[in-house]
């Protein structure tokens, strides 16, 4: 039609006749179109459509923006079914990155990647993602500790980097960054520990994009964790050729952990044969000698054997953990053993030493045999060292039956942030008090948000401020309570 109008309307009249048409069919229907037909196209992924849309607005007066409105109201809708049913926490994260892909694709493809678009993309995703607090972070956590882990077969290492790079953009948008980095740092310090990371390039890789993101000191404790590590493998090189050693049958390999860098560890004394002890002791005389102002703490939880073990059928080595093996090393003396006799054998925690009995005569790979045979273990129960085990590897890794992050822990992964956020509020409050010396409250709000890098409500501000005034880093003014005075 407009080929036709060309040719028989003059310039000024072809002009006021598709003014005329737009008018009719677009600026007087836009919120109609917009309501009933954009969310289908969306859903649809009908690109050719979509662009058809954005060519048709782009001709009437206040048309893109009421299509980025409408758009950014539509991602703002869906994300929000994605993260705040927990139902979908499971898939949360893959179905996330799948819409943010879905989403990226359609603002280049079809809306011929307008900052407008762009930057409505970026609002309604920050928006959603932020409607349930602390879940999408801890489930972002994980999903990065999932791909990082040995055995993700999944990927290459430039599908892997590519993949962290888009988990970062979902990481920008959290306002919690701190709760991230907690569950972070534990599922961190598991692969480390374990030698369970896929990929050492990777994991530096991706510590790299935390500290490009947030700064130095978001990724100081993680990389106090490498350096651990590091640091471990040269201080066991020279404990392996100290004199003191001498002959023994047993191989030793110990990781020095700083306290403030690693996840708090629970403290369990347990009994362990004389010939462990006798090397923890060696190894500690060998680094306080070397490190005399420093305490070495020993953590038996984290601990982890490998056993050589003979069964009729043949020999066989036994990855297991330390506590898998002080169980099985007490059958050394005796072929029987009741769940009593192995308590006090070891002084491992009850629920524990159950779930220790269970990965070992309940699992795949059963070296003990439990009367009577059940999935539980019960008070009465015996069990049997079982001499006719067999299995077609020789060195078999028994897994240990890991008790389920329950909610209670998650709360207290959640209360340590908690906590720390606390300790940041505090110290935010007296650096800024210490250099203005006076400030109004509103001001004081004011400059803590602008400080703060995680949420925080007012009241939970005004709560550290009464705090310090109780403790005396700050007072009220006399003539003005609504100014504060810093007490040097």
């Amino acid at each position: 039609k407009y080929d036709f109008t060309s040719t028989y309307l003059h310039i000024f009249y072809r002009r006021q006749l598709i003014y005329c048409v737009e008018k009719q069919l677009l600026s007087e229907h836009k919120t109609i179109l917009l309501q009933k037909g954009l969310d289908s196209l969306l859903v649809q992924n009908r690109r050719h459509d979509l662009s058809l849309l954005y060519n048709l607005f782009a001709r009437i007066k206040g048309g893109l923006e009421d299509l980025c409105t409408h758009f950014n109201a539509y991602i703002k809708s869906y994300g929000k079914t994605i993260v705040i049913n927990p139902e979908k926490d499971k898939g949360m994260v893959q179905e996330l990155l799948d819409f943010k892909d879905k989403m990226d694709g359609i603002v280049s493809e079809c809306f011929n990647s307008s900052d407008k678009f762009v930057l409505a993309l970026k609002e309604a995703f920050e928006h959603f993602i932020n409607q349930r607090l602390n879940k999408p972070a801890e489930l972002i956590a994980k999903f990065v500790d999932g791909k990082l882990r040995a055995g993700n077969k999944e990927a290459t290492e430039d599908e892997l980097e590519r993949l962290l790079d888009k988990i970062m953009v979902l990481f920008r948008f959290i306002h919690g960054k701190d709760v991230f980095e907690a569950f972070y740092k534990k599922d961190l310090a598991k692969r480390l520990l374990v030698g369970k990371s896929a990929s050492v390039d990777a994991e530096k890789s991706m510590l790299s994009k935390l500290k490009q993101e947030c700064g130095p000191g978001f990724t100081s404790k993680l990389e106090g964790m490498f350096k651990d590590m590091e640091l471990s493998k040269d201080i066991m090189l020279a404990f392996k050729q100290n004199s003191q050693l001498g002959s023994t049958p047993m191989e030793l390999n110990v990781n020095i952990l700083t306290m403030g860098y690693w996840p708090n560890y629970p403290v369990m004394e347990v009994n362990m044969p004389p010939e462990m002890v006798n090397y923890q002791q060696i190894f500690t005389k060998f680094y306080l000698a070397k490190h005399s102002n420093r305490k070495l703490q020993w953590q038996p939880t984290l601990g982890h054997c490998v056993l050589k073990a003979a069964f009729a059928p043949g020999a066989k080595e036994l990855q297991v953990s330390l506590f898998q093996a002080l169980v099985l090393l007490l059958f050394n003396k005796a072929d029987t053993l009741a769940l009593a006799d192995i308590t006090s054998g070891t002084n491992i925690e009850d629920g524990e030493l159950r779930r220790t009995l269970q990965s070992l005569a309940c699992g795949k790979a059963r070296v003990l045999q439990k009367m009577p045979r059940s999935k539980d273990v019960n008070d009465e129960d015996k069990f049997t060292y079982n001499k006719d085990f067999t299995n077609q590897l020789f060195r078999i890794r028994i897994n240990q039956i890991q008790m389920k992050e329950t909610s209670e822990e998650q709360q207290q992964t959640e209360e340590r942030v908690f906590q720390d956020r606390q300790y940041q509020i505090d110290a935010a409050i007296v650096r800024i008090m210490k250099m203005r010396k006076v400030l109004p409250h509103n001001l004081l709000i004011t400059e803590l948000y602008n400080q703060l890098k995680f949420p925080v409500k007012p009241a939970d501000l005004k709560k550290r401020i009464e705090s310090l005034i109780d403790r005396d880093y700050m007072e009220r003014d006399k003539d003005n309570p609504n100014t504060y005075n810093y007490v040097a």
